[in-house]
């Protein structure tokens, strides 16, 4: 009997899934939140044409192809995860601000969750200004729209990530004014120059990050190791930001400021993994708050399976081995068998490369370029003095007497900053609130399930 394998996210990780288990034999069912497929990853203009875009390009169409083979749901917001009897997946499908999107449920035999992640910003004074974009936003509108936030940016945060985003902007345009990358040369000489027999297998992400410095060079963009945006200025807008050393554990060093004058700001401090539907599935976290997978990719719920960057941040290549492996297992596949032998050495491989990006860490430092007034919370501009005066108070106090976390984002934003700042036991992972839902909608479809069991 034919399985049905359902997978949430269309990017790297969802549609290596959906190849491997096509190949296997099974019904496949993917949701995806975006317009179209790709994620975060594929979201190429079609004016970016240099020799990555064209790379990126050709194994995107690959995988867009093997999907046209599949049951593709774009623009479906999935609300809920059902794993208590079987599994079942809920989803409204339709523009996000529309009225009237379309009911959405699909039984599956397995489910692979490929949800990815979100990028974060550390708040720094003047964030809240205009012109003042997270590092993935700022690609995205690049590489989908070539479109630029502003004509002069600083790209600032910590990580490899760093380096394409540069690109990208470059790419549609624009001018970078420095990449600031606060982990120190020290650090990263440790970090990457350990055991370094163990990259020899991925030898092509030394000569993709080769060729993105290679871009800096050619356009004489600084790189700035050990130091960090500690300051945002501007009337307004943003017209210029305070660049400081940071010291191993990311604290401002004293008297190593200096003013670099642009219009708009790309902050990526890392990436925090999209839980909501691993945990209403009821998947076992890691104490690094990552989905626990075991060789085949499967969760702790029978079924369930995961891959990319809710089981650790790897990047792409990373995300498509472990999606090979998941949507073949999720399919009823061995990895005995010969046709996911390369998936899974590739995974060996990228995993070695991914150890490496702790050397990016956020430092516990970094708090000290806060102000009292600085904004924490965006959604309902709750500042770090706000969040002080309830800092040794419950959690369920702090949230009820400030809202931080309680806004649009639900926490996806400041979640985890105010987690650091306060010292109340609060974790805003668990509060699996998938995507946004009418009443109305939720109205009607509990009026329709009702109608079904009369």
């Amino acid at each position: 009997m034919t399985r049905r394998v359902a997978i949430l996210g269309a990017g790297p990780a969802g549609l290596a899934a959906a190849e491997a288990a096509l190949s296997a034999g099974a019904d496949v069912v993917v949701l995806d939140e975006g317009e179209r497929i790709g994620g975060q990853y594929w979201r190429h203009h079609e004016q970016l044409t240099d020799r990555r875009m064209q790379h990126q390009h050709a194994r995107f169409a690959r995988l867009g192809r093997v999907a046209e083979a599949a049951t593709v749901h774009r623009e479906a917001s999935v609300w809920r995860v059902d794993t208590a009897h079987g599994i079942r997946v809920h989803a409204l499908v339709g523009p996000a601000d529309g009225s009237d999107r379309e009911a959405l449920t699909i039984d599956a035999d397995a489910l692979v969750i490929a949800t990815g992640a979100h990028d974060r910003a550390l708040p720094v004074p003047g964030w809240t200004l205009p012109g003042v974009i997270t590092a993935g936003a700022a690609q995205a509108l690049a590489k989908r729209d070539g479109a630029i936030v502003g004509e002069r940016t600083v790209v600032a945060g910590s990580g490899p990530f760093l380096l394409p985003v540069a690109d990208s902007i470059a790419l549609a345009g624009g001018s970078v004014a420095e990449v600031v990358e606060a982990a120190g040369v020290a650090a990263i000489a440790r970090g990457w120059g350990r055991a370094p027999w163990q990259l020899a297998g991925v030898a092509g992400k030394a000569g993709e990050l080769a060729q993105y410095a290679g871009g800096l060079l050619r356009r004489r963009t600084p790189f700035r190791f050990g130091q960090a945006v500690t300051r945002i200025h501007g009337q307004g807008h943003v017209e210029a930001v305070t660049v400081q050393h940071v010291d191993a554990q990311w604290r401002p060093v004293a008297g190593t400021e200096r003013t670099v004058t642009c219009d708009s700001v790309a902050l990526g401090h890392g990436f925090t993994p999209r839980l909501e539907a691993a945990i209403q599935a009821g998947c076992d976290l890691s104490p690094e708050r990552f989905v626990v997978v075991d060789d085949r990719q499967a969760t702790s719920v029978a079924s369930v399976f995961a891959a990319g960057e809710v089981t650790g941040i790897g990047g792409a290549d990373t995300a498509l081995a472990e999606g090979a492996v998941a949507g073949f297992a999720a399919a009823g596949g061995s990895l005995d068998d010969r046709r996911i032998s390369g998936a899974v050495r590739a995974r060996k491989r990228m995993h070695a490369f991914a150890t490496r990006l702790a050397t990016h860490a956020i430092g516990p430092g970094w708090t000290g370029w806060l102000d009292e007034d600085t904004i924490i919370c965006r959604c309902e501009s709750v500042t770090r003095a706000r969040l002080s005066e309830y800092a040794a108070a419950s959690s369920r106090a702090m949230r009820l007497a400030t809202r931080a976390g309680l806004g649009a984002c639900q926490g996806r934003t400041c979640g985890r900053t105010v987690e650091t700042l306060i010292a109340a036991d609060v974790d805003f992972d668990r509060r699996p609130v998938l995507s946004s839902i009418r009443i109305g909608e939720l109205a009607r479809l509990h009026h329709a399930e009702h109608k079904e069991q009369e």
